[in-house]
């Protein structure tokens, strides 16, 4: 892959004289809310540049960790995320012991050094949520991004190469930073943690139940945002077939989701990566 620079040209798809002014980031970012279509649209006839995919990423993992430290330092919410990151812990740890992995003091004495750690946030967790939002956001980022890519170039034939989708998908930022920012507001005003803004976030329903999972595949924001990504990827791909694109996009967002889904309730461990 190629090295980035942040204000560079990725690449000239603009090569037919076109008179057309080039938006300004600002314009585009208004437009992935106002009109997706045309935005994506005017990006794709100039060259792809690095700043409109990492500036509203690097914005999305900064309110990420801004709004988990107002989470964490309110101490109802702070208590009630630990007394659920502990039930599933519990749950976990007892299933060890049953299968005799574990004995049930070695169990208690893990259990209660977590607790303490998860009670006292303090400056060492604060480090470790920021490395960890960016490092594993980022990672996570660079691979939906690949899976939309081999989709996009080799099932749909698009024209367009990785750089498309890292803007088609990073310009998204900027819908979900919304979400995490009405998500929190509410989770202040509900007195408890939202991690989306899904109908299942809102009855607090236990995602590792399949209704929870259809439940949390509910969400206004959420499909809002896929839609645009979906109208971002066909048009930064050339294409003029959005359903196909959507199908994709929305595929790969529930069938990856349900298939996630039976991961982590197999293997009870991964269910803190669900939330």
């Amino acid at each position: 892959m190629d090295t980035f620079e942040p204000t560079g040209e990725q690449s000239s798809p603009n090569t037919e004289g076109n008179s057309e002014a080039e938006l300004s980031h600002s314009d585009k970012m208004i437009g992935i809310f106002s009109e997706p279509a045309k935005t994506y649209e005017s990006i794709s006839r100039f060259p792809l540049r690095t700043i409109d995919w990492i500036l509203p990423v690097v914005i999305l993992f900064a309110v990420i960790v801004v709004t988990q430290f107002l989470l964490m330092s309110n101490k109802e919410i702070h208590f009630q995320i630990v007394e659920k990151q502990m039930s599933k812990m519990q749950q976990n740890f007892d299933k060890m012991v049953a299968e005799g992995k574990i004995s049930r003091d070695q169990a208690d004495q893990q259990l209660s050094s977590i607790q303490d750690r998860m009670q006292n946030y303090g400056p060492v967790q604060m480090i470790f949520t920021v490395v960890g939002v960016f490092i594993g956001g980022f990672i996570v980022f660079f691979i939906m991004c690949g899976i939309y890519y081999l989709f996009a170039k080799f099932v749909l034939k698009g024209e367009g190469d990785y750089n498309s989708v890292l803007i088609a998908s990073g310009m998204v930022s900027y819908i979900v930073v919304i979400q995490i920012i009405l998500s929190t507001i509410l989770a202040f005003l509900f007195g408890r943690m939202l991690g989306d803004t899904s109908v299942a976030a809102f009855l607090d329903s236990d995602r590792a139940t399949f209704i929870g999972f259809i439940l949390s595949k509910l969400d206004v924001v959420s499909i809002w945002a896929y839609i645009v990504l979906a109208i971002g990827l066909a048009k930064m791909f050339k294409s003029k077939n959005t359903g196909a694109y959507a199908a994709v996009v929305f595929g790969i967002w529930i069938i990856g989701g349900f298939l996630l889904f039976l991961l982590t309730n197999a293997v009870p461990f991964l269910g803190f990566f669900r939330g």
